[in-house]
């Protein structure tokens, strides 16, 4: 392929940052717009559950699908082709008139994100062919991802307030049809790889984790014991064992398992799922309790997350330079290892908490996710062969967005089973009846999706019992969150203890033994 021009690079990379950019801020920056999008839309909180959760579980079931049209079809081709789809899911939803519709046109933008995202990585391989220069632009790319998903929340709420609660979708709709002209111009076109395409694996592979994550969102709300999320999840298990035996026995697998044998390929994957992990987690955490329990708006819920924006965007292109020099290793451990320290700090306030008591927690949290992400993704670069690339870098998304999934789900389970333990011994001592006692424990989460924002009316001692109740929950889940990232953090850099630096600027650039290795085993 030819060299580009410093300023096509330039445009290049600015068009993968803005579509990235794009489809980060829709993970996170809809939650400000659910207690408008209910009440327009006459939705309870079970539909307003998916239209947050549609979108993730498309994409969680098609990434790996999408890595593998990508190599088919040609990186650029399908890249565009989602960025298509993303857009006029985008549309569809600030159109919508129904909370199916909408919930509709969310798992459209899931299958726009599921076919871009796996592109965009391999794309600025082929854009930055130096060691270091590329380092700086995956730097750079890994911030602007971080950052769509610290802002949207900062940006949702005053959108939602001013401009209603389609606009949230309708900033999509320019961005993405910029994104499109921009890559008309500017991507280079690179050359589709012959190669079957893997349909029982996709099959497979997609039925199994659309059930998984299903089996993950309905089992807080239905119950784990449930007939249906029980046998979801069965399935689940079932689909995807046969999805890991058959990519074992094909001779071009959509999934490479065999990469999984190398020690700091698997650090640097986990890194990226485990991160997710806890700070989804704490995403989901954090707005429950500023709205349901401190009775902060959600403008002001949302601007509080701005330490955690300022931190990502100083910490990624650090990140970016620490790697370069030393390695995945040191970015990761430390990054990981803040991350657990500022979401365990969480533990440490209750009701009365101050603001600025606690904000030192989302600046570790934000230093800490800026840390980890540019080096996850060079230090899986630095361990597979070009070929491979696209398959690697869904694998990367696949991990994290079903990270974020679990972190909800687990710590979400957490919170609930202790808040139900505390709250059921605290109304027993108030004479409150058994059976009020489901109604009584919504309140907190409730109190997001009021019309007017506010706490549902309870008696005092009542609302102490469920905030006490709810803080109680709290506290155990970002714990155990938090031993999560800290005992990743400790095998991460077991994992990664052999992984070198970055070639410097000027070498020769030959393939590492492990690439050479990688190469020689995929047998394309």
């Amino acid at each position: 392929m030819e060299e580009l021009s410093p300023r096509r690079k330039r445009l290049a990379l600015l068009t993968l940052c803005i579509t990235m950019f794009m489809s980060m801020v829709d993970n996170v920056i809809v939650n400000n717009a659910l207690p408008r999008i209910g009440q327009d839309l006459d939705a309870g909180i079970s539909g307003l559950q998916w239209v947050v959760e549609g979108y993730s579980l498309v994409y969680a079931a098609l990434v790996l699908t999408g890595g593998a049209l990508g190599d088919r079809y040609g990186r650029t081709r399908v890249f565009r082709l989602g960025l298509g789809l993303f857009t006029v899911g985008s549309a569809v939803a600030a159109l919508a008139g129904s909370i199916g519709v909408l919930v509709g046109a969310r798992m459209l933008q899931g299958v726009g994100a599921a076919l871009l995202t796996p592109g965009s990585l391999t794309l600025l391989r082929h854009v930055f062919t130096d060691e270091r220069e590329r380092a700086k632009a995956i730097g750079t790319w890994s911030g602007v991802s971080a950052l769509g998903l610290s802002v949207g929340p900062v940006l949702g709420g005053p959108m939602v307030e001013h401009l209603g609660w389609a606009s949230v979708f309708w900033i999509n709709v320019p961005i993405g049809v910029a994104g499109l002209l921009l890559a008309a111009c500017v991507l280079p076109d690179i050359a589709a790889r012959p190669r079957r395409i893997d349909l029982a694996g996709l099959a497979l592979s997609a039925a199994g984790l659309a059930l998984m994550v299903y089996a993950l969102i309905e089992g807080p709300s239905r119950g784990w014991t449930d007939t249906r999320v029980l046998g979801c999840g069965a399935a689940a298990a079932v689909l995807l064992v046969a999805f890991l035996l058959l990519e074992l026995r094909l001779a071009e697998p959509m999934l490479e398992l065999r990469l999984f044998r190398d020690g700091p390929l698997v650090g640097a994957m986990l890194s990226g799922f485990m991160v997710s992990f806890g700070m989804f987690g704490a995403s989901f955490f954090l707005p429950l309790m500023m709205q349901g329990v401190l009775g902060w708006s959600p403008a002001a819920a949302g601007y509080a997350g701005l330490p955690m924006t300022a931190m990502l965007v100083i910490a990624a292109p650090l990140a970016g330079r620490l790697t370069a020099v030393y390695g995945p290793r040191l970015p990761l451990v430390f990054g990981l290892a803040l991350c657990a320290v500022g979401l365990g700090g969480l533990s440490l306030y209750g009701d009365n908490a101050h603001y600025p008591a606690y904000v030192w927690t989302l600046f570790a949290m934000g230093l800490g996710m800026g840390m980890t992400f540019t080096p996850v993704s060079i230090g899986v670069m630095q361990r597979v062969s070009p070929a491979q690339m696209g398959m690697a870098s869904a694998t990367i998304n696949t991990l994290r967005e079903l990270g974020g999934v679990l972190g909800i789900a687990v710590l979400g389970a957490v919170l609930t089973n202790r808040m139900s333990d505390s709250l059921t011994s605290a109304l027993r001592g108030l004479g409150v009846a058994p059976k009020d006692l489901g109604s009584i424990a919504d309140a907190p989460a409730g109190a997001s999706y009021g019309s007017d924002g506010t706490v549902p009316a309870l008696p005092g001692p009542v609302q102490a019992a469920v905030d006490g109740a709810f803080l109680d929950g709290i506290h155990v889940a970002v714990l155990s969150g938090a031993g999560a990232l800290a005992a990743t953090a400790v095998l991460v850099a077991v994992l990664l203890g052999r992984a070198r630096p970055l070639a410097p600027a000027g070498s020769s650039g030959r393939p590492q033994p492990e690439e050479l290795t990688e190469a020689r085993s995929a047998r394309a």
